[in-house]
């Protein structure tokens, strides 16, 4: 059933003709009448000019791509990717089925991506492209699903980039999810491979599937081994970050002094893991090793290059932008697993090289 703006006024016990003034700015309102409005806006998921049912099933030329962080190369290349084949490298830009790809930056908060989820509701996006790891919460993932439901529901393509499927959607056309698992299993498995058994692991923020699948990963192949004790010691979270890297690093020296290796979450925390040997006097990988995750474009350039997962990001962010437009046919059930690869550089070497 639509909402009306009769049902706003209702929840916020004002007139309709003040729902209409706070909503289009054009009249002077108290600000705690203005609050109650846009409390009973978004607690209504009322979409503006919504109650002729034709117009709010109609979709713009809108499309928005949601990402944690825009300056993170991991969110950026898909982003980037994404955006090419929404916008469109050819047309004469005079209307010619081009849309406009606005990327939204979350930073990580559940709350903001909600928030930019419903401004595109009430934009009648085209399509929503939802970007990186998502967040392991059941009151978010409550929320995710009724407004992924309510977006879809009004036409809207929604295609996740980077993220495993939302459980219990049907609103979804397309999860294109990365083997976070078997990459991460692969990348310990090269370690364990060149002789080392004391492994660190510096992982991301605890609340995120990236961080629980690469990690999971990590521990099934410290498992098969037979080396799967005391891996809570050896397993320092925080977030995606090079100073994440930094940080947990000396802490994982502090706690374990003869570690001869050391696993990032991802490339640029595993570069603040080099930065904190370093100025521990330890060489890489003489003295220990140090391995990413991602494999963004600085990964090769570091010193030395740094061994990592490559994901293909561009690719999978242009399949997402493709499939958000109708261009591609989904995948089979509407999910695809990406493969992960693993990049052996010269960042590790068997323990005691030097």
């Amino acid at each position: 059933m639509t909402v009306t703006l009769a049902d706003v006024a209702a929840r916020a016990r004002v007139s309709p003709a003040t729902v209409s003034r706070v909503l289009n700015g054009n009249y002077p309102v108290a600000a705690s009448t203005r609050e109650r409005v846009l409390r009973a806006v978004d607690e209504l998921d009322y979409v503006l000019n919504g109650p002729a049912s034709s117009l709010a099933a109609a979709t713009s030329d809108l499309v928005g791509i949601l990402v944690n962080d825009i300056a993170d190369p991991f969110f950026g290349i898909m982003a980037g990717a994404a955006q090419t084949e929404i916008s469109g490298q050819e047309g004469s830009g005079r209307a010619g089925g081009e849309k406009l790809a606005v990327v939204c930056n979350t930073g990580g908060s559940p709350e903001r991506e909600l928030t930019y989820l419903t401004l595109l509701q009430r934009q009648r996006a085209a399509a929503v492209v939802l970007t990186g790891g998502a967040l392991e919460d059941p009151d978010h993932i409550a929320a995710m699903t009724s407004k992924l439901a309510k977006l879809a529901d009004a036409g809207t393509r929604v295609v996740l980039c980077g993220r495993p499927p939302l459980p219990g959607s049907d609103a979804v056309v397309a999860a294109l999810a990365f083997d976070n698992r078997g990459g991460g299993r692969r990348l310990t498995e090269h370690l364990l491979a060149l002789g080392h058994r004391t492994i660190g692991y510096v992982a991301g923020p605890a609340e995120r599937t990236t961080t629980r699948h690469r990690l999971e990963g990590h521990r099934a192949a410290l498992a098969a081994a037979g080396l799967d004790e005391n891996q809570d010691r050896l397993t320092v979270h925080g977030p995606y970050a090079r100073r994440s890297g930094y940080d947990a690093t000396l802490e994982l020296l502090r706690r374990e002094p003869e570690l001869t290796a050391i696993v990032a979450a991802n490339d640029t925390v595993a570069l603040g893991a080099c930065a904190a040997l370093r100025d521990q006097g330890l060489r890489i990988p003489e003295d220990i090793s140090v391995a990413g995750f991602d494999d963004l474009p600085f990964s090769v350039d570091a010193v030395p290059a740094l061994t990592t997962v490559r994901l293909p990001l561009y690719e999978a962010g242009a399949r997402a932008g493709r499939l958000a437009m109708g261009k591609e046919a989904p995948p089979p059930g509407g999910i695809a697993t990406i493969g992960a690869e693993l990049m052996a550089r010269a960042s590790t070497a068997p323990p005691g090289k030097g």
